[in-house]
């Protein structure tokens, strides 16, 4: 065993080399020599090694408990110290796993104290020699702990076969099809064992597995199974012990056995499961027993831990637990002597619960962050963006320092202690032990690193500045107007005080019924004047406190909005701006206020999701799905998550309006796939699949155009073709193939459209395929070809320059789109093509032109003249020139223009008319959906409006819009008139 340079900067402790450990000895060397001059005179192997005598000298004089595991077997130390101390590691496994197979209780049982003692003298020299650092001991005790563990469960489950309690399938190998499993929790399931810590165990048996001789005994033989494990475990022999077991973090220990049905078990944290079990089973692991089925239940857990949206409140929750920590244990200040390095400020479970709540927070999200180790977690909440790089290295850094720190406390005696000596003599032995020179060096090491972890904790739970600022007098109890409270909230900015006050007393005194619990009513009252004073901040707060209070009158979340509003305080601001700018997003957020937990995602602020982050994002909700019915709500939360999170950054200016049509659209694409797939698989459970048959769908409109927008439908058709000698589907109830992809059709439609629990995905039209509503629901791709090629008007032509393929086997996809391309590129005569459109035009004139400027899309220049443009050119002249087919208005004026289809005259006023009442479309429909009067719209919406279009103010853009729309309309005139002239 040799000691390694240590000097680098992210070593735990000081660097120790034998010269620095002989210096760094007792003021009473006589005492310290003599003791180890005793031991070396009958151990010629130990005294032989140089770096004995200052290790040896260290230990005698800082540990009782390793200098008597020395002085009992001073060869066995030798020769830990001659080898190398991973190779002694997996001698002690290989001997445990031997034993393991041995009937023998006594003979199992001392074999595995003494690789227990073996384990401990190993660890601590190479710590102490710095060998090994804080993790790799703490990775050497829980390997021994698990091997252990096994063991004792081996034999169990083997004495339980001899008694006949059991029927194993294969006694030399017992664990495998037992049903019995147990799971290691807290450090020991991270594999992060400290050097004296108790085990914590679950233990559960399936009943569906356990080859129990008497189902009805099946509690009491695996109870007695769990028992012998645990004696075997900690019973105290003269050889010592291997663990000390910890039972009590099974469901409701005071109430049930050891050993506990996997059944009951997931009844119980389905139902009454508390948030700190849900932390605690990050870090489950299947050390021993039937590894399948532990492995099965814990997957099945995994709803119960990882939730999609999380009642933020749970937050709170852990966070009180380390309060009453501190209130129970005094550890309310940071200090050296007598100080808890485990529970104390700044010690070692704030770092693990900076870890926990986070992944708490994100982990129902990103699978990523489900990892039960700590450093692990810490750089995995790096890589997701959760925490920076700098806090990553500063914890890990203190982690380290304070887990060696914890080693070398509880190596002293064996003891499971994490406070510091309260003396000043041994306070000063200690931290020699540790390797410091004095008392005061070490004191200073600790509380930097302490002061370094409550600084990162606090930032993460605490309320620094808190968010109930004082702005002035604020009271809402009695009946009546509190004149001080009014001048306060005038003072804030707001134009009717009094509404003000009586919404907020209301509130107060639970008029809606999220309102009505005491711990809502609580979180108001820490959180009001905050409320009231960052709607303030928003420029229009009466309208924005106004929206607000919809949200709590409809939502009956009322702790969960608050608490993430508490965990989260910029949130709050976001809030204020948006729901004073769009009431519809308002009404959204008071229905569904759950997708609130978008904005938690550090992504957020970033860029707009791109495709496959969005497919990641919608197979991880849909993958854990139930059933069915499952599904689609799933499919709903997490959409509604999606385009929520689009039209918040939309509203709130951290994205562009422009990138909006193409995001919205990616999102409804991947749903459309994810729940067609869906379909497909229902339908053929029933129907089985037409054999040769494929079929695809095709996105029209705004969604095949990319541009969609937060209140859009999806305009979709069915297309299939299967061949011609296949008369039915070939499952247990075969239809013919017409009915079949009807079907597959209506499926789709109402898999999209339906209203379930969780609301309703997309309206969906389908009126836009052959023959409109008198047509099938689904058309064979054969027909639809001669469909458009003989009968189909020159409307329906124009329908599919945005007709886009967005589900469907890939080749069949490609297939569709060589049929739609053979439709747009068939030749026309220009003149009949601006005839037609031209008459179109004429009568939306007639039947949707009022409304003024504002009428977005069929106002006289407005977005239908642009996209009647783009579609009449493509119709007369792809089949010459291909490449001007594009379903997205812009990118296919360009390509007009490029082709010399366009001229620069009539380009510039398209793409500004068609630039400008896209972006403020967008705009328009998230924040008031499909009608918007100027009169009567709010002041925060204006505002938004004008933002959107870069302008000053709301006159000077209807202005603008004016002049855009005029050129836009005369450009159209010319380029029809030019078509009619062929």
């Amino acid at each position: 065993m040799t000691a390694r340079d240590l000097s680098a900067p992210d070593r735990a402790l000081e660097p120790l080399g034998p010269d620095a450990l002989a210096a760094r000895l007792s003021p009473e060397p006589a005492r310290t020599s003599a003791r180890l001059d005793a031991v070396l005179a009958d151990a010629p192997d130990l005294a032989a090694l140089d770096l004995a005598h200052p290790l040896l000298a260290r230990v005698a004089e800082g540990s009782p408990f390793l200098w008597g595991l020395i002085e009992r077997d001073p060869d066995r130390a030798a020769r830990l110290l001659a080898t190398d101390p991973s190779q002694a590691h997996d001698d002690i496994l290989a001997r445990v796993e031997a034993a393991s197979r041995d009937a023998d209780r006594a003979a199992l049982a001392s074999v595995l104290r003494r690789a227990r003692a073996e384990t401990a003298l190993l660890v601590a020299l190479a710590d102490l020699g710095l060998v090994w650092d804080a993790f790799e001991a703490t990775a050497a005790l829980s390997a021994f702990a698990d091997a252990a563990i096994r063991a004792a469960a081996r034999f169990a489950l083997r004495e339980a076969h001899g008694a006949g309690k059991l029927t194993l399938p294969d006694p030399s190998d017992p664990e495998t099809g037992s049903g019995f499993f147990v799971l290691g929790m807290g450090k020991l399931g991270a594999g992060e064992l400290n050097y004296s810590s108790d085990v914590d165990l679950v233990c559960f048996y399936d009943g569906q597995v356990a080859p129990v001789a008497d189902p009805a005994e099946s509690t009491a033989a695996f109870v007695r199974v769990t028992q012998t494990l645990t004696k075997l475990l900690q019973e105290r022999t003269a050889e010592g012990y291997v663990a000390r077991v910890d039972l009590r973090l099974r469901p409701d220990p005071g109430a049930t056995p050891v050993a506990l049905s996997r059944d009951a078990a997931m009844i119980y944290y389905e139902t009454v499961g508390q948030n700190w079990e849900r932390a605690a089973m990050i870090k489950a692991r299947v050390v021993a027993g039937d590894a399948a089925a532990g492995e099965a239940f814990l997957s099945e857990l995994r709803p119960f831990v990882w939730r999609r949206s999380l009642d933020h409140a749970a937050i709170s929750d852990i966070h009180a637990m380390k309060r009453q920590i501190h209130a129970h244990k005094g550890h309310g200040e940071i200090a050296v002597a007598g100080h808890n390095l485990k529970l104390g400020r700044g010690g070692i479970r704030e770092i693990e619960f900076f870890v926990q709540t986070q992944q708490l927070v994100a982990g129902g999200r990103d699978p990523a962050l489900r990892t039960r180790k700590t450093v692990e977690g810490l750089g995995r909440l790096v890589e997701a963006g959760w925490i920076t790089a700098q806090a990553r290295d500063e914890l890990i850094e203190a982690y380290a320092f304070l887990r060696s720190a914890e080693h070398r406390l509880q190596m002293r005696d064996d003891a499971q202690t994490h406070s510091l000596p309260d003396g000043a003599d041994e306070l000063e032995a200690f931290a020699r032990f540790a390797g410091f020179e004095t008392a005061q060096a070490f004191g200073e090491a600790l509380t930097r690193r302490l002061r370094v972890v409550q600084a990162h904790y606090a930032r993460l739970f605490e309320d620094a500045p808190p968010l109930a600022a004082e702005v002035g007098n604020l009271v809402f109890t009695g009946e009546q107007d509190d004149p001080e409270t009014l001048k306060t909230i005038a003072a804030l900015g707001y134009r009717e005080p009094s509404s003000v006050s009586a919404m907020v007393r209301g509130w107060h005194h639970g008029r809606y019924a999220s309102m009505r619990t005491a711990r809502a009513r609580e979180l108001l009252t820490e959180l009001g004047p905050a409320l009231l004073a960052a709607f303030a901040q928003s420029g229009r707060p009466d309208e924005a406190l106004f929206a607000f209070d919809k949200v709590l009158e409809r939502t009956q979340a009322g702790v969960a909005l608050l608490a993430l509003i508490r965990a989260n305080p910029q949130i709050l601001s976001l809030l204020a701006d948006v729901l004073g700018a769009a009431p519809r997003l308002g009404e959204t957020l008071a229905r569904r206020p759950r997708v609130l937990d978008a904005l938690l995602d550090p992504a957020f602020f970033g860029h707009l999701p791109d495709r496959r982050e969005i497919e990641e994002r919608v197979a991880h909700a849909l993958g854990d799905a139930r059933s069915y019915e499952d599904t689609l709500d799933r499919a709903r939360i997490v959409g509604q998550e999606l385009n929520t999170l689009i039209a918040l950054r939309i509203a709130s200016g951290t994205a562009e309006t422009a990138e909006a049509g193409t995001a919205f659209a990616r999102i409804a694409d991947v749903l459309v796939t994810a729940l067609f797939d869906a379909v497909t698989a229902e339908l053929r459970a029933v129907h089985g699949e037409v054999p040769g048959g494929a079929a695809a769908v095709v996105a029209l409109g705004k969604l095949g155009g990319e541009e969609m927008t937060a209140a859009s439908d999806v305009d979709l058709i069915l297309l299939y073709e299967h061949p011609d000698d296949v008369q039915e589907s070939d499952g247990r109830k075969p239809i013919a193939p017409s009915q079949y992809y009807a079907r597959l059709t209506q499926r789709l439609v109402s898999a999209l459209s339906a209203p379930t629990s969780e609301g309703v995905l997309y309206e969906t039209d389908v009126r836009l395929r052959p023959s409109g509503r008198a047509g099938p629901l689904a058309t064979r791709l054969r027909a639809f070809e001669t469909y458009q090629a003989d009968e189909a008007e020159t409307w329906e032509h124009m329908a599919l320059t945005r007709a886009r393929v967005v589900a469907g086997p890939k080749a069949f996809r490609r297939q569709v789109g060589r049929a739609l391309g053979g439709v747009l590129q068939a030749k026309r005569a220009p003149a009949k093509v601006a005839k037609d459109v031209a008459e179109m035009r004429a009568l939306l004139d007639r039947e949707k032109a009022s409304g003024g400027v504002w009428n977005l899309k069929h106002a006289p220049g407005g977005l239908v003249d642009v996209e009647f443009v783009i579609q009449a050119l493509q119709l007369a002249y792809a089949a010459e020139r291909p490449e001007i087919l594009h379903t997205s208005v812009l990118p296919a004026l360009s390509r007009l223009k490029e082709a010399g289809l366009l001229a620069e005259d009539d380009f510039k006023p398209l793409r500004a008319a068609a630039s400008l009442q896209l972006d403020l479309t967008q705009a328009l429909r998230l924040a008031v959906g499909k009608t918007f009067d100027p009169e009567a719209a709010p002041a925060g919406l204006k505002q938004l409006l004008a933002r959107t279009a870069n302008a000053p103010d709301v006159k000077v853009l209807e202005a603008e819009l004016s002049d855009v729309q005029k050129a836009a309309r005369a450009a159209f005139k010319r380029v029809m008139a030019r078509l009619k002239k062929g």
